[in-house]
């Protein structure tokens, strides 16, 4: 296989080491709350040389990206999460044969997905640097804006691996959840006066205050507020709905009686979690760099991009629509919808395929700890089964939710975006378990055997 070639260049690539002690809950939470700190730090520090009138290419899906345009953030998660598409896609169409629950295999996985994850640092910053996106000061601070670009690129990435080796969850999430909740907050209080708009404050809501203190009460300023709520209870209620599947631990006695406990295996609607929507989100993002590229080498075959904003062709097509669109522009409403929600679909399957989470490998591990469906015979063979009935069915379904939630959410304009506040409440939620359990774990160390840690 071609990526064992590359074996040589892992051993030479830093990396962040996993701790050689069992972490506790206060160690974890200290290492999220170190890394959280130094993101908010990275995003405000700016990029030297860059002229203010340069333009945000991400700028509709800025919450998804994890970034903050201007400065050496300004190209968030997007190489992280592009290699992990590449690499999904050519392990789902087994053009790389990987087995991604052998240690060997995943190991090999996630070595060059960091290799291709820099590679993608470069080609993005090259791209916003040199088609006009990101315009500088002066021709010969170029280079520098990339490097520069490259640098915070490469700083988030390993970011990423110390959250994901030592604190809670992965650093990608919690930078998206970050950003968001930063977005919604500044968005809805912030009391500093609007420059598009003098006399008035930015925030909405001191900006309704000052529209009811003046006696003309505007509720349309409330509407993306609105919207981000209404997104957040739903998005909510989708992350609580469960199908329960009656389980028994223990041997079976004569006469089909089972001795042991009983209990139901919960799987989750959202099957997938909420990493299709931010795979789609950056594969409409490269859709959009990869066609300022084309035009650049004079073969606009995606459309044509103008001031780092698509403006026909497939490009436009793929850029997230408004409300008004509905009635004026239906049809690029639909091919957006189509094609997102396809590809949240999509990668769902690959993601689950992937991570260890199909039918295949619950039954497996639920045979090996002991676990079997009350009414039915005791055997590998019969848990796949049943697992097949539901894990695929909640795959697509799960898929087609978050990606018609996160696509009405952004007509909607919600605070943070649609999609952000949507990835927010399942990155959140998903925190919380993973904390509860730890604590949990502190408090009864005798449970760490039971659950396999």
């Amino acid at each position: 296989m071609i990526l064992q070639h590359l074996k040589p260049l892992f051993a030479i690539l830093p990396q962040v080491k996993p701790p050689i002690h069992r972490q506790d809950f206060r160690e974890k939470l200290k290492w999220t709350a170190i890394v959280l700190v130094l993101y908010f730090f990275l995003t405000i520090i700016p990029l030297y040389g860059l002229h203010p009138q340069s333009i945000d290419q991400f700028a509709q899906l800025r919450a998804v990206m994890a970034g903050n345009f201007g400065s050496i953030l300004t190209l968030g998660i997007g190489p992280i999460v592009t290699s992990s598409i590449v690499l999904q896609l050519l392990v789902g169409a087994k053009i790389l044969k990987l087995d991604l629950s052998k240690h060997e295999d995943k190991a090999l996985f996630q070595g060059t997905q960091k290799v291709l994850a820099i590679l993608m640092t470069i080609f993005e910053a090259g791209v916003l640097v040199f088609t006009g996106s990101l315009i500088p000061i002066d021709s010969s601070f170029l280079w520098i804006l990339m490097l520069q670009l490259i640098i915070g690129a490469i700083l988030i990435l390993f970011l990423d691996e110390v959250v994901s080796k030592w604190g809670f969850g992965s650093g990608v999430g919690l930078f998206i959840a970050a950003g968001v909740a930063q977005t919604i907050i500044v968005g809805a209080f912030n009391f500093m006066p609007n420059p598009a708009q003098p006399g008035m404050f930015s925030g909405m809501i001191p900006s309704f205050i000052q529209s009811l203190v003046t006696g003309s009460p505007n509720l349309t300023i409330l509407a993306p507020l609105a919207a981000t709520i209404a997104v957040f209870l739903v998005a909510v209620y989708g992350e609580s709905m469960r199908v329960e599947i009656p389980i028994s631990h223990g041997q079976v006695k004569r006469h089909g009686r089972i001795r042991g406990s009983v209990g139901k295996y919960p799987l989750k609607f959202i099957y997938a979690s909420n990493m299709p929507v931010i795979l789609t989100s950056a594969l409409l993002v490269n859709v959009s760099l990869i066609a300022s590229v084309f035009q650049r080498i004079g073969i606009p075959i995606l459309g044509q991009v103008e001031q780092g904003r698509a403006i026909s062709g497939l490009a436009y097509m793929l850029t997230t629509p408004s409300l008004s669109q509905i009635l004026t522009n239906p049809i690029k409403v639909l091919v957006y919808a189509i094609f997102f929600i396809a590809f949240c679909i999509l990668f769902a399957w690959l993601w689950v395929e992937m991570s260890g989470l199909s039918a295949k490998e619950v039954s497996k591990q639920l045979y090996s700890s002991g676990i079997q469906i009350p009414g039915f015979r005791s055997s590998k063979q019969q848990l796949d089964k049943i697992m097949k009935k539901y894990i695929p069915a909640l795959t697509v379904l799960g898929g087609v939710f978050v990606g018609l939630l996160a696509f009405g959410a952004d007509l909607t304009s919600a605070l943070g975006g649609g999609t952000g506040v949507l990835l927010t409440v399942g990155i959140i939620y998903k925190l919380y378990e993973e904390m509860a359990q730890e604590q949990l774990m502190d408090m009864h160390p005798m449970l760490r055997k039971f659950l396999g840690d």
